[in-house]
């Protein structure tokens, strides 16, 4: 599924392709193999044949830079309370009718890059903001492999972690690379049936639950999972609980899940806003099943987007929308009633960012 040859081709060097025998170039990155001949792209827009050789035509250009709550990406247990600088670039490698960022992620106008920065620039600019963290975002990552690998090593060598919030939809060799240079994570498990990724996203499951599978048992990359409630097709309790079961079953109790309401938006606009006692129920179901930190996310209930401790019960962190107002870990991650461990990534006290949101022009700190 490429796109037609359109303009000529500009961009840096892509990996993971080999040359067909016809002479169109087979991009490895994605299950999609897209095979490509000269002057078309991907069905990702962002990678295609330039006269022969493999091109990433987003290298180094961005639809935007902004420093968020960490806890927007979502992620609940890495950090908590910091500040991350968040950015992205165009186009997906999933063609999801219910995406809540289509303006970024099914952009094919080059004018949606409207900022542009170097790796090393990136970096530099996180440490001068206070940021923590530098999250790749808005569109999926993995479609700006080189790109995002490349901030992330002048991100490490600063001193700066690295975050992914990515769908997952990638091939083995490319997902080694990319996650060896990933510190946490946070991935979109859209549903848990091939038919939904069928339909509604032209992808599949199975390649996304090898990636969480490799995460946990190949990786040291902390990671969250989101799943955004749909109602009438993913949201029913006989797919929560099977998911839930199956997250417990493959990758233990302790990796947060996050459960998100809906908003009818690009493609899927006549459905209803996911009802809240949708969220609680698939809430209830997932901690019923031994999910030990579960949270529902895009409305506001301080009490299901708290962190609690898995053994005594106690909050740990309470969450106001991305204002934390409660913390009782000590710096090691130890609830302070119990003792129990909290599993997550806790380097100390909380940060006290808060909700703030703070868009950057990268392209004018040079």
């Amino acid at each position: 599924m490429a796109q037609a040859a359109s303009e000529i081709l500009e961009g840096a060097p892509g990996r993971y392709w080999r040359r067909l025998d016809d002479g169109r170039l087979l991009c490895e990155l994605c299950p999609r193999y897209c095979a490509l001949r000269p002057g078309q792209r991907g069905l990702c827009f962002v990678r295609g044949n330039r006269d022969g050789e493999m091109v990433l035509t987003t290298y180094g250009r961005s639809s935007g830079f902004c420093v968020d709550p960490i806890e927007k990406k979502p992620l609940n247990h890495f950090s908590p309370g910091t500040p991350i600088l968040s950015f992205g670039t165009a186009g997906c490698n999933l063609t999801c009718k219910f995406c809540q960022n289509w303006d970024m992620s099914k952009s094919r106008q080059m004018d949606t890059l409207a900022d542009a920065a170097a790796p090393e620039l990136l970096a530099r600019a996180a440490l001068e903001l206070g940021c923590k963290s530098v999250a790749f975002t808005y569109n999926d990552p993995i479609i700006f492999l080189e790109y995002a690998v490349d901030v992330a090593r002048a991100c490490h060598a600063v001193g700066v972690k690295t975050v992914a919030v990515t769908a997952g939809y990638i091939c083995a060799e490319p997902r080694a690379e990319f996650f060896a240079h990933m510190d946490a994570a946070n991935v979109d498990l859209k549903a848990f049936s091939e038919d939904f990724y069928h339909r509604l996203c032209t992808g599949a499951l199975e390649p996304v639950l090898e990636t969480l599978v490799y995460l946990k048992r190949e990786t040291e990359v902390w990671f969250e999972i989101t799943t955004l409630l749909i109602p009438g097709e993913n949201d029913s309790p006989a797919e929560i609980d099977a998911m839930s079961a199956w997250l417990v079953e493959n990758l233990g109790p302790e990796v947060p899940l996050h459960f998100s309401a809906f908003h009818p938006d690009y493609r899927m606009t006549e459905l209803p806003r996911t009802p809240h006692e949708s969220l609680l129920r698939a809430r209830e179901i997932a901690l019923q099943n031994g999910v030990n930190y579960v949270f529902v996310g895009n409305v506001h209930d301080k009490r299901a987007g708290s962190s609690y401790c898995h053994a005594c019960g106690k909050l740990l962190i309470g969450r106001d929308w991305y204002q934390l107002d409660t913390w009782q870990l000590d710096e090691q991650g130890h609830c302070l009633n119990c003792g129990s461990a909290c599993a997550g990534r806790f380097d100390g006290p909380a940060g006290d960012w808060g909700r703030k949101r703070q868009p950057v022009r990268l392209s004018a700190r040079r």
